[in-house]
């Protein structure tokens, strides 16, 4: 392969990541995620009631609101105020749909979670790096909330995490910066569980169609990526 990515990494390498628990100090739990110059602020809040479609139903409800700050790329963007973009609708409902798939919905009983993912710093992988900080601050949220006997067990059932892969000159490369993201034939994320059941993808040829072996590639290495990114959620919540 001639491309050399332009921070040295090995093709199916992840940027450095870190999680940053309790961040800030109101909210039900809050992580600073940091996938290399990616960071995104996740903040759950634990609200009484539901939807009114779930109301009486004894389930409880996870909803996900995404923005990106004015200064977060080299060009300000302005604050999304009355009306949201169809990209930041779009990321939040991934976001809400993914976490939603690693939470019991019934065993919250009738309460809502909402996780808010604020991007303070682009340089791709925002959506992923908010679905994989966001299951570590809910996962920590209702952690808490078993110790202070809010919940008998925490409604967490499976543990996901999200991560993008692009393909370039027929290689295939592991957690896109910015400058690969915009120059890759291939862009995909991919929301799995740890145990690589799969939840989402999002694909787009950017010129040329793909075929099943190069989709097979790429899905290979979004399994060893989850699977680091997974272990490495698992150690930030064992040091709480």
């Amino acid at each position: 392969m001639s491309w050399q990515r332009p921070d040295g990494r090995e093709p199916q390498q992840l940027r450095p990541v870190a999680f940053e628990l309790d961040y800030t100090k109101f909210a039900a739990a809050s992580v600073l995620t940091k996938c290399g110059n990616t960071q995104v602020l996740c903040t759950v809040t634990i609200q009484p009631g539901v939807p009114r479609f779930l109301q009486d139903s004894g389930r409880g409800w996870l909803t996900a609101e995404y923005r990106m700050l004015p200064g977060a790329t080299p060009q300000r963007q302005s604050r999304e105020l009355m009306k949201l973009s169809g990209r930041t609708q779009e990321i939040q409902r991934l976001i809400g749909r993914s976490l939603r798939a690693a939470v019991d919905l019934e065993a919250m009983g009738e309460m809502t979670a909402i996780v808010d993912a604020d991007v303070l710093q682009a340089d791709a992988g925002t959506r992923t790096t908010s679905i994989t900080g966001g299951f570590v601050a809910l996962a920590h949220a209702f952690d808490k909330m078993v110790k202070r006997g809010e919940l008998e067990r925490s409604p967490i059932r499976h543990q996901i995490a999200a991560i993008s892969v692009g393909l370039m000159e027929g290689e295939a490369l592991l957690d896109l910066n910015y400058e690969e993201d915009v120059a890759a034939d291939l862009d995909f994320n991919v929301v799995m569980r740890d145990d690589l059941g799969m939840i989402e993808l999002q694909g787009t040829a950017e010129a040329e169609s793909f075929s099943r072996a190069e989709l097979n590639k790429i899905l290979d290495c979004a399994q060893k990526g989850i699977l680091e990114l997974c272990e490495l959620q698992r150690r930030a919540l064992a040091d709480t």
